[in-house]
Formats: C-alpha cells, sequence, structure tokens
C-alpha cells in the first residue's frame, strides 16, 4: 500500500488539488513538504497533533518535511474559520511563543540522514519584506474576485474583515512560494479550512514560476458535540504537560466516544491496518470493554509525553477507579487530582461533618450525616462509618493531602 493510500484509508485526505499526479509525483523519489503552525498560544494542542503526525508519516515513507513556525503570520492573524476578527499579539509575545512551539515540534520529527525535517520561522523572509516588493511581486497576482471567492474571505464578509487579515491569504502564498525556491517544497497538507490558502500558493507559484506544486488537506478533528480541537475552544486539551498534565491527557482519550474512538486510533496512532480493523470490529460488537479506548490513550499519551508519563497516568486512573489512593505518590496525587475540587484545612484537625460542608461535599450538616451514615464518604479510599470521624492533619496522605470520595468517583482534595 502506498502511503497516498494508506492516507485515505485512515481518513487523512479531505481534499487534494491533484490526486494522480501527487500520487505519481510521490512514487518518483523523495518530496519535500511543508505545514504552517502559527504561534496564537504557548503550546500547540491536540488539534495542532494531526497535522504534526502527517508530516511525520510522510518522513518515514521517505520524504522530507518541513515544519515552518509563523513568526510573520502570526503576528497577522488567519481568518480561516473564525467568525470574528483575531486579537492582534505584540511582536515579543509572538517570538516567544515561537520559540516554545519549535521546541515542542522538535520530538515528533527526525532531522538527521536522508530525508532530515527542518523547522523554519517565516518571520526570516516576512520580516525584512517591504510592502512595495509585497504589492509588486506578489499581490499583482492575486486577483480580488479570486480572493473574495475563498471561503475564509466570503464567510467572513456579512460580519467583517480587516484589510490584515484579508491579506492573510497573501502571506500565506507566499510562504508556499518562498519553500518552493530555497528548498524546492511541492506539497503543502492542512486542515480543510486552509484549502482556500493552500490552493492560493499553488496557483501563486504557477503564476510566478510555471512550476508544479500540489495541496492536500485532512479532516478537521472534531470532539463527540461536533466542535473542533482548537485553543480557543472550550475544554482545549494542551501538548504542554504543565498546561495539561499526561493524566488528564491520557483521561481525555480514554473517554472518546465509541463513535470517535476508530476515527482517533486512525489519525493518531502509527497502529497497522489489521489491527485498527479489530479494534474497529471490537468496538462495534463488544463496546462495553473499551478496548479502543485504552489502546488509543495508551498510544497517545506515550507518543507526546514518553512511556514512563504513560505508566504513571494509568497507575493514577486504577487507583482512581477502585479508589486506591492510598498508594499513591504525592506528586502522583498532585497531577491525578489537579482538576477537581480543593479545600485547604485550617488548623490540626476537624470533625468530618463540619469539614464535607465547608469542603462543598455535602450540602448540610444533616446531607453530611447521611452520607456518613449511608457509607457514601470515603476517606483516603476507606469507607467513613458514623458521623463522628475526626479528620486530622497528622493522618494525611504524605502529611500533606486527605482525598476524599461522595459516592462512586466524585472526589475532593483537602490540603
Amino acid at each position: 500500500m502506498t502511503l497516498l493510500e494508506d492516507l485515505e484509508f485512515r481518513g487523512l485526505v479531505y481534499q487534494v488539488t491533484d490526486r494522480e499526479g501527487l500520487a505519481q509525483r510521490l512514487q518518483e523519489g523523495p518530496l519535500t513538504l511543508y505545514n504552517g503552525f502559527d504561534p496564537t498560544a504557548d503550546s500547540l494542542h491536540v488539534g495542532s497533533l494531526l497535522p504534526i503526525l502527517v508530516l511525520r508519516r510522510f518522513q518515514l515513507a521517505g520524504h522530507r518535511p518541513i515544519a515552518v513556525v509563523g513568526g510573520g503570520t502570526g503576528l497577522i492573524g488567519d481568518p480561516s474559520g473564525k467568525a470574528n476578527e483575531r486579537s492582534l499579539n505584540a511582536d515579543d509575545v509572538v517570538a516567544a511563543w515561537t520559540g516554545k512551539l519549535k521546541a515542542q515540534l522538535e520530538p515528533f520529527l527526525d532531522f538527521g540522514g536522508a530525508h532530515a525535517a527542518r523547522i523554519i520561522n517565516n518571520y526570516d523572509w516576512l520580516g525584512p519584506l517591504k510592502a512595495i516588493e509585497l504589492l509588486r511581486e506578489v499581490g499583482k497576482h492575486f486577483p480580488v474576485p479570486y480572493m473574495l471567492a475563498k471561503d475564509s474571505v466570503a464567510s467572513r464578509l456579512e460580519t467583517g474583515i480587516s484589510f490584515t487579515e484579508f491579506s492573510y491569504m497573501i502571506l500565506q502564498a507566499y510562504d508556499f512560494l518562498k519553500l518552493n525556491e530555497i528548498a524546492d517544497c511541492q506539497l503543502q497538507i492542512g486542515g480543510s479550512d486552509q484549502w482556500g490558502n493552500i490552493t492560493a500558493g499553488s496557483d501563486l507559484i504557477r503564476r510566478a514560476s510555471g512550476r508544479k506544486s500540489y495541496g492536500l488537506t485532512f479532516p478537521l478533528v472534531t470532539k463527540a458535540d461536533g466542535t473542533k480541537f482548537g485553543k480557543t475552544e472550550s475544554g482545549a486539551v494542551w501538548l504542554d504537560p504543565a498546561k495539561t498534565t499526561p493524566y488528564q491527557f491520557y483521561q481525555f482519550w480514554i473517554n472518546a466516544d465509541d463513535q470517535s474512538v476508530v476515527t482517533y486510533l486512525k489519525y493518531f496512532t502509527f497502529l497497522g491496518h489489521e489491527e485498527l480493523l479489530a479494534l474497529e470490529q471490537t468496538t462495534r460488537t463488544q463496546p462495553e470493554k473499551r478496548e479502543a479506548q485504552r489502546r488509543l490513550a495508551e498510544e497517545v499519551t506515550t507518543l507526546v509525553h514518553g512511556e514512563a508519563a504513560t505508566r504513571r497516568a494509568q497507575k493514577i486512573s486504577r487507583a482512581l477507579f477502585y479508589g486506591e489512593v492510598a498508594a499513591l505518590a504525592a506528586d502522583e496525587i498532585e497531577e491525578g487530582f489537579g482538576d477537581v475540587p480543593s479545600h485547604v484545612l485550617e488548623g490540626e484537625e476537624a470533625l468530618l461533618v463540619d469539614l464535607l460542608v465547608a469542603a462543598g461535599v455535602c450540602s448540610s450538616k444533616r446531607q453530611a450525616r447521611e452520607d456518613l451514615g449511608k457509607g457514601a464518604i470515603y476517606l483516603n479510599g476507606e469507607r467513613c462509618a458514623g458521623p463522628e470521624v475526626v479528620l486530622r492533619r497528622a493522618e494525611g496522605l504524605h502529611g500533606r493531602y486527605h482525598i476524599l470520595r461522595r459516592g462512586k468517583n466524585k472526589y475532593f482534595l483537602i490540603r
């Protein structure tokens, strides 16, 4: 199976400018391709992971990937997929974010050998570019009706689009032209919302030099509710472990719904076709096993954070599922309970009934006594018997924590 056929099997081909031409070019020998990553935040997110892995798939197949970090285009703002104008960030902020994104991209690609990857900042050529040069040498190749017809522009005409964002298409097209000139880059890839920008780049190369180039897009990845993975969407999942811990990252994937999990496995893992089909069958016939979800979480967490982080996330998950929280190390408690409600214990001890109300575990003392009487309250993994239990600071896990659980899985952290 060819690379293009594998991408199609995985559902990673949404649009191609010339499918037969690209297939033939891929068979002829190593091809240089690129994907752009604008620094609009200080970290990449799971929506960015898909193009990173597509670059990796091309490299594993013998091609040369370029990851372009948009230190220049990031100062402008891409209107694609956005209903409103982006906020412009300061130069120094964009420069700092550019450095962070470059560091995040490096572990996913191989920078040695015959098919060495490259990371390039497009500010290197956009920064020194003069306005008159841009208008004369590039702008003359862009008829206004052509630009107005692009989805990224047409969708914003009613709500409004500034000349700044209107011009973004020209800058991204210029990136493609520049990479074609300096690195013989013949293919640009990206999400389906980038189709207009990608085809504009191919057209610019044809008009400016007469050379052949290609564009390929993959579907935008969506969550179960239909919203796309992104920085500005609620519940963004970051690749930076300081923003989304490996445990939270693992939980995101293991909680994938049955309708999406096989798609995610095809998109985000390098599992072979036979195993993917087997997991698809198991999900269809025995969904209660959640085998596909466990495989997905393990593969993607290991890919992004490493095996040790995956084992750690699995340990925390098992401890929470079975209530065996006393077995967790202090740093595992911090990671596993970083997003649950917490409360600071004042003094050396407190009557548990009072603390349940103060920490928001129960709505009233009457409710707290009822829950304790029914055995619905657990302290550090042990069921609490009766309303007279006293919680003492000195008896906390690692001398620093008490973990309360109400019912099966409603956790609270007492510090």
